[in-house]
């Protein structure tokens, strides 16, 4: 059964590189890494109940699992090429890992990435995906560089993955509201939940322009917090200026979707920061890419990530992100 489901997750994900000289079906992969470059990897496991809700459609599963490490490439400023996989199930269900596949390889072809390797155990529902990317050498964006005096900007909008979270959860304080709004409102909430969109061009175009970037997957204030601690400096953002999504702005009252914003996470946006002199330039690169943009607030002195609202009056969000430990 195990390399009947493995067989079926090979022949189900289309995508072959010419970098690739061995993929699967040996005890390992052999690629080739293009010379003047550096490679760059990270790994995210996502397990039911904690990362995802059960019952999770296993193609929306197999999209964020390759998503997540897409977006933690994209921060870096990365080319995606390579991913290993690793999945636990409770049971061989044949039917489960073919629609897991193509949730996988749809947005596997969208980016050129060859899966060449993995495991499969049995056990409780949980997905290890390992991404790898090249970066010309030297350029890779990370989190220590801010400077203060730095614009601070986020792609995309935020805080609508959290509030497709609260569409699907059972026993939600807004559970019996949100059942009554319009379907593609609910429906366009849950989508960036279980399909995020990972902002790889962006962070390729960011290279030579940010002084620092990071993927928001744990909320805002916590992700743009790690971001100061590495460099070394502080944030202040302006709630007021956070872009939101039309479904967001209806469905949620103003101290919610705040709430939802700073704190809510999943949303795969990439924050970062770039000098005064080089705004506009990114502003101009990332508008050609679409997705949108925002100025959020400008790195200061200090160690600590304040936001303040409209008045200029400090706001203490309901939680600052997730804490896996918590």
């Amino acid at each position: 059964m195990e390399f009947d489901l493995i067989e079926r997750i090979r022949a189900r994900t289309t995508v072959q590189r010419a970098d690739v000289r061995l993929g699967i079906g040996d005890d390992a992969a052999v690629l080739a890494v293009a010379g003047g470059h550096d490679l760059v990897v990270c790994t995210d496991t996502l397990v039911e109940g904690v990362h995802f809700p059960a019952r999770t459609h296993p193609a929306d599963l197999g999209w964020k699992a390759l998503a997540v490490n897409l977006s933690d490439l994209a921060a870096m400023g990365a080319t995606p090429a390579w991913a290993t996989l690793a999945l636990t199930l409770p049971v061989g269900d044949a039917a489960w890992v073919e629609a897991f596949a193509a949730g996988f390889d749809a947005l596997a072809r969208e980016h050129a990435v060859a899966l060449v390797g993995g495991d499969t155990t049995r056990g409780p529902l949980s997905v290890t995906v390992t991404a790898h990317g090249i970066v010309p050498r030297g350029a890779a964006l990370t989190r220590a560089g801010a400077c203060v005096g730095d614009l601070v900007f986020v792609t995309g909008c935020l805080g609508d993955a959290a509030a497709g979270l609260a569409c699907v959860l059972p026993g939600h304080p807004r559970e019996a509201a949100l059942f009554a709004a319009p379907a593609a409102q609910r429906e366009a909430l849950v989508a960036r939940l279980q399909r995020p969109t990972p902002r790889v061009a962006q962070g390729m175009a960011l290279r030579g322009l940010a002084h620092a970037c990071i993927d928001v997957s744990d909320g805002l204030v916590a992700d743009l917090a790690h971001v100061c601690a590495a460099s070394g400096v502080g944030a202040e953002i302006d709630a007021a200026r956070l872009p939101a999504s039309s479904a967001l702005i209806d469905l949620f009252d103003a101290p919610e979707r705040r709430a939802l914003q700073l704190g809510g996470g999943d949303d795969y946006e990439l924050c970062f920061c770039v000098a005064d002199a080089d705004a506009d330039a990114a502003i101009a690169t990332l508008a050609r890419l679409g997705g949108g943009v925002t100025a959020i607030g400008r790195i200061v002195a200090g160690g600590s990530v304040r936001v303040h609202d409209a008045l200029g009056h400090t706001v203490a969000p309901v939680r600052s992100g997730w804490n896996h430990f918590s």
